[in-house]
């Protein structure tokens, strides 16, 4: 049985060091007009800030498996985390565009790697107990980060230099890497396989091309331009081709087991309703109603706060009734929430807003929650890595897809109809819920040697097997 105690030490350590990487892309985001000011740069080349680390970000989550089984889940977190946090400090003293851009790619090599590795060493840890409530704790960085990220933003550019949206990463590098240290099993590499390069060739270039076109279609000509056209066409012909044949770099065959392939599906989804919703509801409060990127993070707050108060509850919930009506609740719950800014205007009540944003993050925290869990149920411990990265691709992919196309909505046809469609996204995630596994088999299923995932060693029996130290560390 899983010691509880060893757990939740693991599941905090984890989080500390996460906390970073998860807020960072969200608080940057609303920093671009300020770096352009301040670097003298053009909007064109100061967007690379957020796309050159999202671009890292899809050339790293594939490997981060792989170097797992290389190197350990504490060797590649500590790893991981130090880069991260050396690309924190270079980005705060970076003198020019070029330099800011090359050290988030920095930034965004460490974080393509933690962000799969810290649901595998979770989830490897609870050893298949628990999922929903563990999952509740850790995914809460990820839930509140487009959230609260550009009020902690708008907090910063208003009071000092753009420069501490990085500094503000450092303290929880450092706690992360002594709590690492400290805490997480010294676990040994388990695979000495060679890093499937072909795989690699197929699956990294597949996912930049598919995220650099969605970023591209926000500019002018949207989905009719050459350099979202080409990029898209051949990540898909490279994915493809990566599925057809790549089965060593990230075991594609596990989306034949249905908890996993269909969470995964609905993640994409979800990713669409939290990214692309959350890039409509800022620029609603500042272009329709003329609130200063503070004012409209601050609206954001009641958001932020019902998905605070769901995540536990649906957590809970999803370890005892399942995923499949908890996530067709929580996609009825967001379309309710985001229904009444299809028919807001500039002088629409605030309080009305805020309460329908309040009722949207109910949702929110009711539709992530199972579905991140479902993703591991009934997975043997060696399958994890590569589940986390699945999951994580399929939101990332669903993130870079709503607001690419609610962008040009946008653009096209106004902040009402963009709406509109988000409630569409929504409302078809509710339908395709309906698909998810049931609550039987939910922590046990008779016959299958595959429902639990054997737990990482506690912190205790391995400091008596490893001296300190030890290579392993």
């Amino acid at each position: 049985m899983t010691d509880d105690r060893a757990l939740w030490r693991t599941v905090w350590t984890v989080l500390v060091g996460a906390l970073a990487v998860v807020f960072d892309t969200t608080i940057v985001a609303v920093a671009l007009n300020s770096f352009a000011v301040d670097l003298h740069a053009p909007v064109a080349t100061i967007q690379w800030v957020s796309t050159g680390y999202l671009l890292a970000l899809g050339v790293t989550i594939p490997i981060a498996g792989w170097a797992q089984r290389r190197l350990g889940a504490k060797r590649l977190w500590l790893l991981a985390l130090s880069i991260f946090l050396l690309g924190s400090v270079l980005c705060s003293l970076a003198w020019n565009a070029p330099s800011l851009i090359g050290f988030r790619v920095v930034q965004g090599i460490g974080g393509g790697i933690m962000l799969p590795l810290m649901s595998t060493i979770v989830m490897q840890a609870a050893g298949g107990r628990g999922i929903g409530r563990v999952m509740s704790v850790v995914s809460l960085p990820t839930v509140l980060g487009p959230i609260l990220g550009p009020v902690v933003g708008g907090v910063i550019l208003q009071h000092l230099h753009w420069s501490w949206l990085f500094w503000v990463n450092v303290p929880f590098c450092v706690a992360g890497l002594v709590l690492a240290w400290i805490v997480l099993p010294a676990d040994k590499p388990t695979d000495k396989a060679r890093l499937d390069v072909v795989g690699l060739a197929l699956l990294a270039p597949g996912l930049v091309g598919l995220l650099w076109g969605l970023s591209n279609a926000s500019k002018p000509g949207a989905f009719g331009r050459v350099d979202v056209l080409a990029p898209l066409i051949v990540g898909v012909v490279l994915l493809v081709a990566f599925t057809l044949k790549g089965r060593e770099l990230v075991n594609v065959r596990l989306l034949r087991h249905w908890p996993l392939a269909s969470s995964s599906l609905l993640l994409f989804l979800s990713g669409i309703a939290v990214y692309g919703a959350m890039l409509l509801l800022p620029l609603y409060f500042q272009q329709l109603r003329e609130a200063t990127a503070l004012e409209a993070g601050l609206l954001l707050i009641p958001q932020g706060v019902g998905t605070f108060v769901s995540r536990s509850v649906a957590g809970r919930l999803s370890d005892t009734m399942g995923a499949r009506w908890l996530t067709v609740g929580g996609f009825v719950i967001l379309t309710a929430g985001t229904l009444p800014f299809a028919f807001a205007d500039a002088h629409t009540s605030e309080i009305w807003l805020m309460a329908a944003l309040l009722v949207r993050g109910i949702g929110l925290g009711t539709v992530t929650l199972p579905l991140m869990a479902l993703a591991f149920r009934g997975l043997d411990r060696a399958d994890v890595p590569d589940a986390s990265i699945i999951s994580r691709i399929a939101t990332q992919v669903g993130g870079a897809f709503g607001a690419a196309v609610l962008t040009v909505l946008l653009e096209s046809v106004g902040f009402a109809d963009a709406f509109w469609w988000s409630v569409g996204f929504a409302a078809v995630g509710g339908v395709l819920s309906l698909l998810l596994p049931g609550s039987q088999n939910l922590e046990t299923s008779e016959g299958s040697k595959n429902t639990e995932i054997p737990a990482m060693p506690s912190t205790r029996q391995s400091s008596t097997t490893t001296p300190a130290g030890s290579p392993n560390q």
